[in-house]
């Protein structure tokens, strides 16, 4: 018999069946992904901190999940028209990454501003790299004209339920590997990943907190939650290049209702985070990956009430793939 939780969560875009049955579908393609920890870390956060690395994801990032879930969700007819998808970053090469698993076109339209280790992680894995100018109206416009022209299958980086499901599984496999986390820290941008993990983990355990780490400088999220409507935002300013996007009609819904508080930190915050992976974990973070420990380290959660209760925190480190020469220039300006 279905808890109160579960049919709740069968009015969004992905539910707990959805998230099982990705899991399934991907788990001949993906990392189970290592979770690591530091008694230095906790003795600086006062908390104890595991750490699920989806740097050591296939693709540098936890987008492979949602890419792989998508793309072999496909059928036959439909893959073989390949699929197309705007993006700066990390699902962009992780759709290319998928396709070529699949053997199917991948036609990634990229705006001329992406980081360039992105970018070459794209053409690395094969996909068709189309460019745009760097603002939303271009991405979607071009998008649309190469959809016209291959009949290819569209995937948004985050307003989708198969990407959703897929990033979903991160959730029931982190809990599986650290079944007693009271507290979950997830990056939020577009809100894939958060309302995926955010519906995979209160499914499991209804009681646990789903908290968001999102950039001061570009907290569309954080002021959605408090007035309780999608904002989106003219311009943003952060280091953090994979978390400048803003919130989908299908996952908005999810951060609205599952997840707890939203956690923002400055950039110089999140230099400091990554600094820490670095040194303490030894792992190579991007900016977008390391938000979650400096939302923990954070002079903002401290003064957070849900920061009293919190004992083991689950901290989603969600990519790896960071443009060196922009790390190397904000270390220099620290």
């Amino acid at each position: 018999m279905e808890d109160k939780s579960q049919k709740e969560h069968h009015k969004y875009a992905a539910d707990i069946d959805s998230i099982s049955k990705a899991q399934t579908l991907i788990r001949p393609y993906v990392n189970i992904t290592p979770v690591l920890s530091s008694e230095t870390l906790n003795l600086i956060a006062g908390k104890s901190l595991f750490f699920k690395c989806e740097c050591f994801q296939k693709g540098g990032a936890f987008k492979f999940r949602g890419a792989s879930n998508a793309i072999f969700s496909l059928n036959d007819e439909q893959a073989a028209k390949g699929v197309v998808t705007h993006s700066s970053g990390n699902h962009a090469a992780a759709l290319a990454l998928a396709a070529k698993l699949r053997g199917i076109p991948a036609y990634i339209v990229i705006p001329k501003n992406a980081p360039k280790c992105k970018v070459e992680n794209v053409k690395r894995y094969g996909g068709q790299v189309i460019w745009s100018e760097a603002n939303m109206q271009s991405r979607e416009e071009t998008a649309n004209k190469v959809l016209h022209e291959t009949g290819a299958t569209l995937v948004h980086p985050y307003n989708d339920g198969r990407i959703i499901s897929g990033q979903g599984t991160l959730s029931l496999e982190f809990l599986d590997q650290v079944p007693h986390l009271d507290t979950l820290i997830v990056p939020i941008s577009g809100g894939g990943l958060i309302s995926g993990v955010a519906i995979g983990a209160k499914s499991i355990n209804p009681a646990i907190r789903v908290l968001a780490a999102e950039p001061k400088g570009a907290d569309d999220a954080a002021q959605s939650k408090a007035s309780g409507r999608i904002i989106t935002l003219a311009q943003t300013n952060t280091i953090a290049d994979g978390l400048r996007a803003s919130l989908g009609d299908l996952t908005w819904p999810v951060v609205r209702d599952l997840v707890d508080d939203i956690i923002t930190v400055e950039d110089k915050e999140i230099v400091e985070a990554m600094r820490y992976c670095y040194e303490v974990l030894k792992v190579a973070i991007e900016p977008s990956g390391a938000i979650g420990l400096a939302a923990v380290l954070s002079d903002s959660f401290k003064r957070n009430p849900a920061s009293k209760d919190t004992r083991n925190i689950g901290i989603v480190l969600s990519g790896g793939n960071v443009d060196l020469g922009v790390l190397w220039e904000s270390l220099n300006n620290r």
